[in-house]
């Protein structure tokens, strides 16, 4: 049996957790999700969805979860469970709501699609793991732009209409197995719809490409998410992975970035009878303090903190005069008098030199944007199909010599190229280029360590660094105050301090 962590529940929460847990895969729920008599039960109605644009064809039923006290007039709390019903969430509801342990809160508890077959000789296509395994906003999108629309416009058996707080403090999204991580995918890519997580038994390992986890909470600019994880000892272990090792890894992922995270390691299966016993005490936690607003990532220790200040988020500024080069990315650099063009169309670099002699320094990749290091010594180009930002050595004739795909970018799951655009330099010498994936850092010896993350739904094309940073969007202008010193062309070489190997 494999070693079992020490939980960071309080004392009351483990004792009684022990009561519940007497023997392997011995799970049995509490006094909290059952009834009790005298205590408003909650309406359950059960429907089927049909419509989907974003998964095409796909059939699945849904539960929608109306407590008693639940006030039209004021928009509920939301809770999303995949897999349907789990956890006897409605009994937990209806009597944590009526203690006051968490909000009144609407529950809409939903299967995964499925694509019926055309005859009975033939399998019904499941998009389980298509939906809940893979990385990206896709199922958000789904949940945000269909089902919930769908869901509110029906009503309680009693006539009641159902209205969901927009709020992302007001909501909640949870599951097990693959649900946890497709709560935790939702949470992670919308957390301006989702920011409380429930993950039972998640397996944080390769399928579809999730193992990346681990470490892009590490890298990423932390999101305000609260993230409660559950797995037991004796959970899976499959050729992508040992998932309750995974379930550690993610711990420790979360904590190393600050955020608000709590855990309860048992020894059972890949089952839900541990998450079951543990549900009302998972609910409490997520929900305790609220209203209180769930905030991003204190205590970090990633390097992305190091550039970020608190309180400093992006702001749209449309009436700035910054300028900006025609088309969002700097696609020339000056050096030394001479100017260095890339040339996509052509897949070349120009060199233009004092006395207007033009030649090709560089030919065969069509490059997008260029930078120059802080000592000038180096020429960095970038080319959106590919994941690598090159480097040239320049030479004292300003040719260039010894290219290499030296700066490794991130590329995010259903792209197929980094889409690189501007780029930047700071005093220590490290990168910044514009990314689908936010402002990458990687530092002088080409390693991604950290990304600094857009507006929601916004794109950077090109970046101006500085102490007050600028950065171009396909919405317009937008600034941010940042812990770091930018490199200009025109500025003299300066040498940095060498980053450690």
């Amino acid at each position: 049996m494999r070693p079992i962590f020490p939980q960071k529940l309080t004392w009351l929460a483990l004792f009684a957790a022990a009561l519940t847990a007497s023997a392997v895969n011995d799970y049995k729920p509490g006094p909290d999700s059952f009834p009790h008599p005298g205590v408003p039960a909650g309406d359950v109605k059960k429907y089927t969805f049909a419509n989907s644009k974003i998964f095409p064809g796909t059939v699945r039923n849904y539960w929608i979860y109306v407590p008693r006290q639940y006030d039209p007039a004021k928009p509920a709390c939301l809770y999303v469970g995949q897999d349907g019903v789990q956890f006897k969430a409605p009994a937990v509801f209806d009597n944590l709501i009526a203690r006051h342990e968490m909000p009144v809160t609407i529950g809409v508890f939903v299967m995964p699609g499925r694509v019926k077959a055309n005859s009975t000789n033939a399998l019904d296509r499941f998009n389980r793991s298509y939906e809940y395994d893979g990385l990206g906003d896709t199922y958000a999108r789904f949940l945000l732009d269909e089902l919930l629309p769908e869901v509110e416009r029906h009503t309680a058996s009693d006539g009641r209409p159902i209205r969901i707080s927009r709020d992302p403090n007001d909501r909640a999204i949870g599951g097990s197995s693959s649900g946890a991580n497709c709560a935790f995918t939702a949470a992670w890519e919308r957390p301006d719809a989702f920011r409380r997580v429930f993950s039972a038994i998640g397996p944080w390992v390769d399928k579809r490409g999730r193992i990346s986890y681990q470490v892009l909470i590490r890298k990423m600019e932390a999101k305000p998410l609260r993230v409660f994880l559950q797995d037991g000892s004796n959970d899976l272990n499959q050729v992508g992975g040992d998932w309750f090792l995974s379930n550690q890894e993610m711990l420790s992922a979360l904590e190393f970035s600050g955020y608000e995270v709590n855990h309860i390691w048992g020894d059972g299966g890949h089952n839900g009878r541990h998450a079951t016993a543990i549900f009302p005490e998972a609910m409490r936690w997520l929900w305790k303090d609220w209203p209180k607003p769930i905030e991003a990532g204190v205590n970090s220790q990633q390097p992305v903190a190091n550039v970020i200040l608190p309180g400093e988020p992006w702001r749209h500024a449309p009436n700035s005069n910054m300028r900006f080069p025609a088309g969002g990315t700097l696609r020339s650099q000056t050096y030394r008098g001479a100017e260095y063009e890339a040339d996509p169309d052509h897949a070349k670099i120009w060199l233009t030199t004092g006395s207007n002699q033009r030649k090709v320094v560089d030919e065969g990749i069509s490059f997008n944007a260029l930078c120059l290091t802080p000592d000038q010594s180096l020429l960095l180009a970038d080319n959106p199909r590919e994941e690598f930002v090159y480097s040239f050595h320049i030479n004292p004739d300003g040719t260039l010599s010894d290219r290499q795909p030296y700066y490794h970018l991130y590329v995010r799951d259903g792209d197929t190229a980094s889409g690189a655009a501007g780029m930047a330099v700071d005093t220590n010498g490290w990168l910044y280029v514009c990314t689908p994936a936010g402002i990458q850092m990687i530092d002088q010896i080409g390693r991604m360590q950290g990304i600094i993350s857009a507006p929601q739904g916004e794109i950077f094309s090109e970046i101006i660094l500085g102490p007050e940073t600028w950065a171009l969007g396909t919405r317009g202008i937008y600034t941010r105050k940042l812990n770091v010193t930018g490199v200009r062309p025109s500025d003299p070489p300066i040498k940095p301090v060498p980053t450690p190997l």
